[in-house]
Parts: C-alpha cells; sequence; structure tokens
C-alpha cells in the first residue's frame, strides 16, 4: 500500500469503504423486510381469528356431539383463503377441535393460551406442531358465566414469512446493487481527477518532491516568482520576498495589489516571454526572465539583483572616462610640451615659463573651484571627471556649492553629505549630470550644465542638488513621465540601459524619504531638483578618498 498511488489508495479506500456500507445497508433493509414481513403475518393471524371467533355458529358447534365435523371444514376453508397455514378451534383447556393434520385433532394445542382462557386476545411467537410460526389465539364468546365457549388460534410459519419478505429481497438487491456501482463509478471519477492532480505520485514520492522543492526555493540565490493566469500571486521564494519587498500574506493577491513598480506588475500579469529585461524592485535594478509553463496559464518568473552589477558599470563608465580624459589629457600635454620645448629653443623662456604656469594654473583652479563647490571627496571626483567628459562634447559643466567655512569651523554641507551613503549620491548626482548632457549637446550652442549641490535652508535641514541643463526641456505633460522606468527621449532607446537612470534616481530619492522634481529653466532647458532630509548619523567609514583642504601654496601645488 505504501508504495501504491495516493490517489490508488484514496480508490482502495473508497472501494472498501463503499462495499461496507452497502453490505450494512442491505443487511439492515433485508432485517426490516423480515421484520415488516412478521408483522404483517401476525397481523393478519389476528384479523383471521378475530373473523372467525366472531362468526355465527361458532359457539353452538363447540357445544354440538360432533365438534369437529362441523368446525374442521369450515377451519380449513378460511385457512385456505386466507394463506395462514394453521387454524385451530379448541376449548378453553386446549385440546383441539380442528387442525390442518387431522392426526393432532383431539390433541392438546402446543402455546400459550391462559390469556386466551381470560378472555383476552394475545400473540406470540412459538415453535408448535408446524415448526416455528406466529400465532395469535382469540376467545371464542358465548360460554357460560361470560366465559369464552371455545378459543381460536391462526398462525403462520416461519416458511410463510420467509417467502414473503423473499418477494422484497430482489427489490432491496437491486437497490443495493444501483448504490454500489453509482459509488464505485463515483470513486473512480474521484481517482481519476486526483490522479491527474497528484501526477500518479504516490505519498513517499509527493513527500520527497516537496522536500526538494522546499529545500530548492529555500536555497536558490534569484528570486522566483509564479504567477497563474488571472495574474495572481500563487508562489514567492525568500529571495523574490527580499527583492520585491512583498507584503505579508500576498499569496493570492494580484500582482498590481502588492505595491510592484507599474512596469514590472504589467510585465508579469501580461504572462508574455521575457529574457533579462531590467526591471526596477524596490531600490533595486532587477534582470527578470519569464517564462509561460504551458500549464493552467501559470508563468514562472525568475528575479537576478543586478543592483551591483550596476553600480559596477557605471563605476565602469566613470573610470573610462577617467582615461579618455586622461588620453585627452595626454595628448594635449604633449602639445603643451613641445610647443613648450620650441619656446625654450628659440630663446623665449620668459614666455615658455608663462604659458606652463597658466596651463598649470587652470588646472589648479578647476580643482579648487570643485573642492571649494563640493566638499564631498566622492561628489568632488565624480564632477571631476564629469568636467573633462563634458568639455570633450563642447559642454560647459559648472558647479555651485555653498561658501568654505572659516577656518577651524565646522562645514555644515560636509557633516550633511556624510550622513549618506557615498555610492547614493554619486547615483543620483552623476545620473542627472549624464542626462543633462546629454539633452545640451542636443540642442544648438551655448551648451551648458549647471550644477548645484547645498543645505535645505529648513529647521530640518537635509541635501539640495539641482541640474539644470541648456537641453529642449522636457514638456509639462511628461514631467510625471520621466522617472518611469523604460521612458526615454535617446534615439537609441531599445537597449536595456536606456530609461533607467532616472528610474534609479526616483527609486534611491524615494527610499530616503526624499522628492525629486523636472521643471523648465528660465532658458528653456530642464531642471531636476532632489531634495533629500537630514538622515541618521551614518557609522564612522575609513577617509579613503577624505583629504584635506589645501591651505598654502605649497599644499596646492602637491595636490
Amino acid at each position: 500500500m505504501p508504495h501504491q498511488s495516493i490517489a490508488r489508495q484514496v480508490l482502495l479506500w473508497q472501494l472498501a469503504l463503499v462495499l461496507l456500507l452497502v453490505a450494512a445497508g442491505s443487511g439492515v433493509a433485508v432485517h426490516s423486510v423480515r421484520r415488516a414481513g412478521e408483522q404483517t403475518a401476525r397481523e393478519r393471524a389476528l384479523d383471521v381469528a378475530r373473523t372467525l371467533a366472531r362468526a355465527p355458529g361458532i359457539a353452538e358447534a363447540v357445544a354440538s356431539a360432533d365438534p369437529t365435523a362441523r368446525l374442521q371444514p369450515m377451519a380449513e376453508a378460511v385457512r385456505k383463503e386466507n394463506g395462514v397455514d394453521f387454524v385451530v378451534v379448541m376449548t378453553v383447556d386446549g385440546v383441539r377441535f380442528t387442525h390442518p393434520d387431522p392426526t393432532l385433532i383431539g390433541q392438546t394445542f402446543r402455546g400459550h393460551i391462559a390469556s386466551a382462557a381470560r378472555g383476552e386476545t394475545s400473540t406470540e411467537r412459538y415453535a408448535g406442531s408446524l415448526g416455528p410460526s406466529v400465532r395469535a389465539v382469540v376467545p371464542v364468546p358465548g360460554g357460560p358465566g361470560g366465559r369464552p365457549a371455545a378459543l381460536v388460534s391462526v398462525g403462520v410459519t416461519d416458511q410463510r414469512v420467509d417467502a414473503l419478505v423473499g418477494e422484497d429481497i430482489p427489490l432491496v438487491l437491486a437497490v443495493a446493487g444501483a448504490a454500489l456501482a453509482l459509488a464505485c463509478a463515483a470513486s473512480m471519477a474521484v481517482h481519476l481527477r486526483l490522479r491527474r492532480q497528484t501526477l500518479g505520485l504516490g505519498p513517499v514520492e509527493l513527500r520527497r518532491v516537496y522536500e526538494h522543492h522546499d529545500a530548492v526555493l529555500h536555497a536558490v540565490r534569484e528570486g522566483l516568482v509564479v504567477v497563474d493566469a488571472d495574474g495572481r500571486l500563487v508562489l514567492a521564494n525568500d529571495e523574490a520576498v527580499r527583492l520585491l519587498d512583498l507584503p505579508p500574506s500576498s499569496e493570492g493577491r494580484h500582482v498590481s495589489a502588492l505595491g510592484l513598480d507599474e512596469t514590472l506588475a504589467r510585465t508579469l500579469a501580461a504572462g508574455r516571454t521575457v529574457t533579462d529585461e531590467i526591471h526596477l524592485g524596490g531600490v533595486h535594478a532587477l534582470a527578470v526572465n519569464i517564462s509561460p509553463t504551458g500549464r493552467d496559464g501559470r508563468i514562472v518568473a525568475t528575479l537576478r539583483d543586478h543592483t551591483e552589477l550596476r553600480a559596477l558599470v557605471g563605476e565602469l563608465d566613470q573610470v573610462r572616462g577617467f582615461a579618455e580624459a586622461l588620453r585627452a589629457s595626454a595628448h594635449e600635454a604633449g602639445n603643451r610640451l613641445h610647443t613648450i620645448v620650441a619656446l625654450v629653443e628659440l630663446g623665449r623662456g620668459e614666455e615658455a615659463i608663462r604659458f606652463a604656469t597658466g596651463e598649470l594654473a587652470a588646472s589648479q583652479d578647476l580643482a579648487d573651484e570643485l573642492t571649494a563647490a563640493v566638499h564631498e571627496p566622492a561628489l568632488a571626483a565624480l564632477l571631476f571627471g564629469k568636467h573633462a567628459h563634458a568639455a570633450e562634447r563642447g559642454v560647459q559643466l559648472t558647479v555651485t556649492g555653498e561658501p568654505s567655512p572659516d577656518v577651524g569651523a565646522a562645514d555644515p554641507l560636509d557633516a550633511l553629505a556624510a550622513r549618506f551613503e557615498p555610492r547614493d549620491l554619486v547615483t543620483v548626482l552623476g545620473n542627472l549630470v549624464d542626462n543633462a548632457i546629454d539633452a545640451a549637446v542636443s540642442a544648438p550652442p551655448p551648451r551648458t550644465v549647471h550644477v548645484a549641490v547645498e543645505t535645505i535652508p529648513t529647521p530640518a535641514g537635509g541635501l539640495l542638488l539641482r541640474v539644470a541643463d541648456s537641453g529642449p526641456g522636457i514638456d509639462e505633460p511628461l514631467a510625471t513621465r520621466v522617472f518611469e522606468r523604460g521612458w526615454s527621449t535617446k534615439e537609441a532607446y531599445g537597449s536595456q540601459g536606456r530609461g533607467l537612470g532616472l528610474a534609479l534616481v526616483r527609486a534611491i530619492v524615494a527610499r530616503h524619504q526624499g522628492s525629486v522634481e523636472v521643471t523648465r529653466g528660465d532658458g528653456g532647458g530642464a531642471v531636476f531638483t532632489v531634495r533629500l532630509p537630514a538622515q541618521p548619523a551614518l557609522p564612522a567609514q575609513p577617509a579613503l578618498l577624505a583629504r584635506p583642504t589645501p591651505t598654502t601654496e605649497s599644499e596646492r601645488e602637491d595636490t
């Protein structure tokens, strides 16, 4: 039995139970039919006995010289006409005047007649001369002193009762057989349905499949989501709950009611095949793969966290930009060095010194300007690279910040920036500056991008980032769509990298309970404003990039 499938075990148990119930029901029905037949025989015997006892001439025949000669023919006629087995007329002492077996006439009646001799009617079951029978004994009125003149006993043997019951047994068996057939058919239908649902597996196999399934769901490092044809969540493993930040008891709810990104919810509900499509899940960038199962319209979606990968790609892009800037700077430095050498060879040493120190001063002025405007080292390094990138594309990038504090005084902007993860600030500002440069390039000259990093002048405080460009701007109806995943104004839209930067910005700002908005600037370009409220201080981190602001000429030259 343990090696049988669940469906077969259920079928066998159902058939055994049905057979037991039908057998028990049939036994009860046969017993009821027999009791009903015995009761019918008892009532028939009593009616015949009463009728015969009240018949005219019975008392006179009993008192005659030969009662048997007068009563025997009458008793036999009544017995045959009413379908009983014996009709006995006897004295109050039990001596028979009539009997179906003439040899027993004149012998004592076998049975209880005491109550009948007192004038009462009685019925009983007794084994007499003809075998077990149901009988009735009725007094014949007309005796001296109100006593019975005689007694009449009418009986039906068990054999005749069995014959009466046997007429109803086929009907009982037919009903039982029909019930058994119907129950077997229903059990077979349940068996077939259960076999389809359990794939014909037994309890051992099902337990093994469940254990493996549960272990895989908890151990896999990818999010796994199963959605039915109606768009309702059927299953989500631990990693999917973490990546999507699903609420408790989310199974059975529609994906649009789980607080997911609208684009991701629509993709999951659509049920179409998707391969490595990038979506936002909370603050995570997720690579989504969807495959229809072909079973009940369900789909299986896997989710891989690409947040770290995209951060690394962004850092790689920055490094590549730095490399390009260094290559361009090396090329320009080579040209300037040739110029200085030529000036020296021509004997114009003072002009060569002025040319060289002028280039150094320009580079130093840019570094001083950035470090003075932005005190966060990671942001300053980002903007330094973006400045070179913008210059190569013909865009003038300017940066403003709050004035530097007095010597020895605490810098409020520096302290405020230290309360945020540098990676979050780099992601927000880097995406905004990249978009601003692209927008400025798409517009006619002059092409400018302005970045402002300030504190919010409110009692609660906070960090304000503003990026303005000289591009074509964004129309007001589209201002709410620019932060949607997949929305982009770039011509090369269609690659997985497009339409994600501003969505990441919105996700990070929302995580810090801030706000981001886009407006049209005075010159027609777009102005993105990010407000990040003050956060609790972060744990102290090693100052890998932090350096003191140069204060002397020698320190600036070293820088």
